[in-house]
């Protein structure tokens, strides 16, 4: 077999690996699915009125706060799934099943592809789930044509990617499965900062160029711009370039951390 077919055959086992162990414990998934639907509810029902009056400058209005919303929860879920896996990659590291891979005749970067693409595909179905809840409360997005449809799936699926190989990094650096979980804790704090719940113009002056100089801001606003139809602007290329850049840096700094010899 050639050394691609090689590397193919091998990532699939592991990405098998880490399905499978997410199946058989799935309660940090959960844990960290269950954060973003809380907060979709939580705003909407509790603050919905109230943040759409505050947003509208004119009476409240329920299902306008729901469409402004959602598209910052979506990119809320990939952050809080990918702590799940600076978790499992930190829980190999430690446990020692590392060592016992390096010792195998399997291709080494195959280790952390199926971490990679086990967490995209996490992260894909967590978006699909609160998704349908959104849906469910009311959320619609009846003017995006397919190809817009398209183009958002792609950018959930490049933002995941940017985001788990940052994870991977994360996980790679802590020495334990709890500093893991911290280390990567901003991961879902930062959309917080962002345009996730209000625009960015309502913010302080002082405080808007933390919101506007992060990752999760373009991505929301492109986001938003492809379901809702509203201006996406220069947002769109800094989305892309906060993604190409984030997903280069996790996997240089990934890559140099599993290959470094332990000690």
């Amino acid at each position: 077999m050639s050394t691609f077919a090689l590397a193919v055959r091998d990532s699939n086992t592991m990405l098998r690996r880490n399905l499978l162990h997410a199946r058989r414990y799935p309660s940090m998934t959960l844990n960290l699915l269950l954060t973003p639907i809380m907060m979709l509810l939580l705003f909407v029902y509790i603050f919905g009125d109230v943040m759409s009056a505050g947003i509208g400058g004119g009476g409240a209005n329920r299902s306008d706060y729901i469409a402004y919303l959602v598209p910052g929860i979506l990119m809320m879920t990939i952050g809080g799934t990918t702590i799940g896996t600076a978790v499992s990659v930190s829980m190999d590291m430690t446990e020692g099943i590392i060592a016992r891979f390096r010792t195998l005749a399997i291709h080494r970067g195959s280790v952390l592809v199926g971490h990679v693409v086990g967490s995209v595909l996490q992260c894909v179905m967590s978006v699909v789930l609160v998704g349908a809840v959104a849906v469910a409360i009311g959320f619609r997005s009846t003017d995006a044509t397919v190809l817009e449809w398209l183009a958002a799936f792609g950018l959930l699926a490049l933002f995941a990617t940017a985001l788990t190989w940052i994870a991977v990094g994360m996980g790679l650096a802590s020495p334990n499965a709890e500093a893991a979980s911290n280390n990567a804790t901003p991961l879902i704090l930062l959309p917080f900062l962002s345009s996730a719940f209000i625009p960015v113009g309502t913010m302080p002056g002082w405080f808007r160029p933390i919101a506007e100089y992060q990752p999760f801001t373009p991505a929301i606003e492109t986001l938003r711009g492809l379901l809702l139809g509203t201006e996406i602007g220069h947002n769109g290329w800094l989305a892309l370039a906060w993604c190409l850049g984030l997903t280069a840096l996790g996997y240089f700094w990934s890559t140099s951390k599993f290959n470094r010899d332990p000690k």
